[in-house]
């Protein structure tokens, strides 16, 4: 098959992927086709009938019996069917030894301040591997090569409890998480601990849990820190068989002694499946990206001088919501001026001044699959000389990156932070700077050009940034320049911040722009912040 027919016949399945149409009015600002991934209004409205009879919703997370308008047909989660996961899971259990077990915990409920709990996100292996969305649960897989799937598959959950789904909602419980998710078998969350010492005595096991929340976040008792863990959860267990005497749910004391010396980090082995992004995937991604792209469209149309960092960010996730992102990805960077010096300045308390730059930095978060784009654009509409400038010199190298995203170079995230530095220096240099050994990479540009998205803002972090990256892979690429008050640079870009972010999928027909839709052409920057388009 030709490699134009393999594209069009990639961006056709993501196209499948994706419901409804784009409302953004933006035209595509690549060589690409629009793939259309913003769900109408209409496409709302015609659910609402059936929708009145699954109120309350009977399981713990949206399912196509009564959520037709976010889950479709096959549908396990948003975009993602059943037999995907159980290809992750049979993808993971063949990669490893025969007779591993893998024991991989649900992620827990947060709390803000005393018993104000934050919205849950689920534990993101744990999410890839089984799709189950609810908090305090346990995916075990056994090895079983006599198996028709080559592995046995138990999942802990929460049982079925009247006060609790009163107070709560209801839960999937023990029955329909082996009808609904696939499970061999399924046991109360409560009796983990009674199971754990044998799953633990295999030669094979890995691990994988969740980070645990920092006191100061929880009106509970803190949790033990690392050197204070019993060392082993056998020990662990048997001294606690009859229950902890801590107001601690049992999950999270189990997971805070899990360091068995048998154990083996999870992570690893699920970030190698994780790092190549399916179809399905990378519809979410897109989708994603489109809601971000949009969303900064709307925020250029409404920056001006006098209007508050804080609002922009308030304007951006509006919209993202409004497009039904769950969440931002990450708190967004909306730095105006010298602001914009400070790479992961946060606070978005100041106001925007005259003939400033706004660098910002957002994302949002589409079913469990994140964006991340950056932009800088001016306040008053037009770029003043030396911003252009600045500006057009992290663009040009910016492209140059991304056209480089050929598999056929086999390019390392290390050999790309390379190309990164010596293409800015060179474009530094046409503008009028004086670059001495060192200035770049450790004065103008003092972090890394790219890292791998997913489902984690920072995705698959145990990957190697020596390896070649793959088809499949998705990262980002964002150079910039920031420039201080400093005598050695030219006074006129003094206090100048440019970043160019993309969110860039590798294909075997080339890089693919997931963020295109975003303004970044400087003509395309000054007619979004003029409300041309």
């Amino acid at each position: 098959m030709s490699s134009g027919i393999q594209q069009r016949s990639l961006l056709r399945q993501m196209q499948r992927a994706c419901q409804g149409s784009s409302s953004s009015g933006l035209r595509q600002r690549s060589e690409q086709p629009e793939l259309p991934c913003r769900p109408s209004r209409a496409a709302y409205q015609s659910y609402s009938t059936s929708l009145s009879a699954s109120k309350p919703p009977k399981h713990g997370q949206p399912l196509r019996s009564t959520h037709p308008h976010l889950i479709r047909e096959g549908e396990l989660t948003p975009g993602i069917t059943a037999q995907e996961y159980e290809d992750r899971r049979r993808k993971l259990m063949k990669a490893l030894p025969e007779g591993s077990v893998v024991i991989c915990m649900a992620g827990t409920v947060r709390l803000m301040s005393q018993s104000i709990f934050y919205k849950f996100r689920q534990a993101t292996d744990f999410y890839y591997l089984s799709g189950f969305h609810e908090p305090d649960a346990t995916l075990v897989l056994e090895s079983d090569p006599s198996s028709s799937r080559g592995y046995e598959y138990t999942l802990f959950v929460a049982p079925k409890d009247h006060e609790t789904e009163q107070w709560e909602g209801n839960v999937t419980g023990l029955d329909d998480a082996v009808k609904i998710f696939g499970a061999d078998e399924a046991k109360s969350i409560r009796s983990l601990g009674t199971f754990l010492p044998t799953y633990l005595s295999k030669s094979n096991v890995y691990a994988s849990l969740p980070p645990l929340p920092s006191p100061s976040s929880a009106s509970k008792p803190p949790h033990p820190s690392t050197s204070k863990r019993t060392p082993s959860l056998l020990r662990f267990l048997s001294s606690n068989r009859g229950g902890s005497s801590t107001h601690e749910a049992p999950h999270v004391l189990i997971a805070s002694a899990l360091t068995a010396e048998t154990a083996k980090p999870l992570e690893k082995e699920v970030h190698r499946l994780r790092m190549i992004k399916s179809l399905a995937e990378r519809a979410l991604m897109k989708r994603a990206a489109d809601l971000s792209s949009a969303a900064f469209v709307e925020v250029m149309k409404a920056a001006k001088p006098g209007i508050s960092e804080a609002t922009l960010a308030a304007i951006f996730e509006f919209e993202c919501a409004l497009g039904g992102s769950e969440r931002p990805a990450y708190v967004p960077v909306v730095a105006s001026g010298p602001n914009s010096l400070v790479i992961h300045y946060t606070k978005n308390d100041c106001l925007v001044d005259d003939n400033d730059l706004v660098l910002m930095d957002a994302g949002c978060e589409y079913a469990m699959y994140a964006s991340d784009v950056t932009r800088t654009f001016p306040a008053s509409g037009r770029f003043t000389s030396p911003q252009r400038d600045l500006y057009e010199a992290v663009l040009t190298a910016q492209k140059g990156l991304i056209k480089a995203c050929e598999l056929e170079a086999k390019l390392s995230l290390n050999e790309l932070q390379r190309m990164a530095c010596a293409s800015l220096e060179t474009e530094l240099k046409q503008i009028g700077f004086k670059i001495g050994r060192g200035d770049v990479q450790h004065r103008l540009y003092p972090h890394f050009i790219a890292h791998h998205l997913g489902s984690d803002l920072h995705d698959c972090p145990t990957a190697d940034r020596q390896a070649p990256l793959v088809d499949g892979n998705v990262i980002t690429i964002e150079p910039g320049v920031y420039v201080p008050a400093d005598s050695d640079f030219p006074k006129h870009f003094h206090g100048l911040g440019v970043r160019i972010e993309d969110d860039i999928a590798l294909t075997s027909d080339g890089p693919y722009i997931l963020s295109a839709n975003a303004p970044k052409e400087v003509v395309d920057v000054e007619a979004a912040c003029q409300a041309i388009i």
